[in-house]
């Protein structure tokens, strides 16, 4: 299968100049607009924490007047989680910082985010209830997007080697009416690889729960077709 392949186009540095004149020149959202008119598909800008070039009003600025895509590069916090939530960007990429580094050095430490991962799930499971999950929503918002991001990196590497058509991130409340567990949250995250086309068919599910995650790989038949 031939890949498609899509131009995105990082506008930070047209803020650092701007930044650095002291002016309102040049503007970032003609920036945009210009690599958009030259064939650009998605424009990126990385909102840092100390806000070294692009500011919070570009982001908003950007998402209400380009017509493609905007990509939002962010820190892995609940300030910025809770500003991209509220500005709703087409895509999200979470990236570390320093603040001692010129440009981003690295990639973000997966190993941590599974383990805030798993102590969230964890914490769901002590105090499954309707009150403290409303009081600790924010906490289960980051879990789940670190979730996302690594179910991503998964399906990046699982595209190397098969073709996968969609990605499904199950929903985190229980449908007690047919269960016998009567807790109204479920205390993991699952996730469903589906393949591209009939003709592959089949997919990939993973459950991450402590000390009981579990991958699964197969096929579905009806018995009826037996």
């Amino acid at each position: 299968m031939k890949p498609k392949y899509k131009l995105g186009v990082n506008i930070d540095h047209v803020a650092t100049l701007r930044n650095a004149r002291g002016e309102n020149f040049p503007s970032v959202l003609l920036a945009a607009n210009n690599a958009i008119n030259a064939g650009a598909d998605s424009i990126t800008v990385h909102l840092r924490e100390d806000q070294r070039h692009i500011k919070p009003a570009d982001v908003i600025d950007l998402k209400k007047n380009i017509k493609k895509p905007l990509n939002l590069e962010m820190a892995l916090t609940k300030e910025m989680l809770s500003f991209a939530i509220k500005t709703k960007p087409k895509y999200v990429c979470f990236v570390p910082e320093k603040r001692n580094e010129l440009t981003t050095e690295g990639g973000l430490n997966l190993f941590y985010n599974v383990s805030f991962l798993t102590k969230a799930i964890k914490k769901l499971k002590k105090n499954n209830n309707r009150d403290w999950f409303s009081e600790n929503k924010p906490t289960f918002i980051e879990a789940q997007n670190n979730a996302k991001e690594l179910y991503a990196e998964i399906r990046n590497n699982l595209d190397k080697h098969d073709d996968i058509e969609k990605f499904k991130l199950f929903r985190i409340y229980r449908d007690v009416r047919f269960s016998k567990d009567k807790t109204p949250y479920k205390p993991h995250f699952a996730g469903s690889f589906s393949r591209l086309g009939k003709h592959l068919r089949g997919g990939y599910y993973l459950r991450i729960r402590p000390g009981e995650s579990f991958l699964a790989g197969g096929f579905w038949l009806s018995l009826i077709h037996i």
